[in-house]
């Protein structure tokens, strides 16, 4: 595997990143602004496409307990919408993800604008990937890590 895509679905917009699991790194990218599930499915699918991407990651919004309540809900859904297009999808813990990139962007010195950039949603695939890439380097058997 190398070309990955995270997702920080969203109702108004998904955040995009894109990363490598050879190098370990994840960037941000523009994120979609939403329209409508097939419109929405079909960027997602033409993005892994022009990447060359072989996994989508989709951030899964868990309670704070680890349940998941209607917007894990709804980032399965859309999963499964991805999944029977044909695309390959893992879910990752996004927990407080969106607190910790508008954490990071203000201690870079950025201020997002407030609404409709989405540069923090795409902040937060980005972590959402990053920590997807982490925990699979962490866990790679140590022949494929040479």
């Amino acid at each position: 595997m190398s070309t990955v895509i995270g997702l920080d679905h969203g109702a108004r917009r998904i955040g995009v990143a894109v990363g490598d699991t050879e190098t370990g790194m994840a960037f941000a990218r523009p994120a979609i602004h939403r329209r409508s599930l097939a419109v929405d499915l079909h960027e997602v699918e033409q993005l892994a496409w022009a990447e060359g991407a072989e996994l989508v990651v989709v951030g899964l919004p868990l309670n704070m307990d680890g349940s998941e309540g209607d917007q894990a809900g709804a980032a399965r859904s859309f999963g499964d919408g991805l999944t029977e297009n044909g695309l390959r999808v893992a879910y990752e813990d996004e927990r407080l993800s969106s607190w910790e990139a508008g954490e990071q962007l203000r201690a870079g010195g950025r201020r997002p604008p407030k609404r409709g950039s989405g540069e923090l949603d795409s902040a937060a695939a980005r972590l959402i990937l990053q920590q997807y890439l982490d925990a699979r380097r962490r866990t790679r058997p140590p022949e494929e890590t040479a």
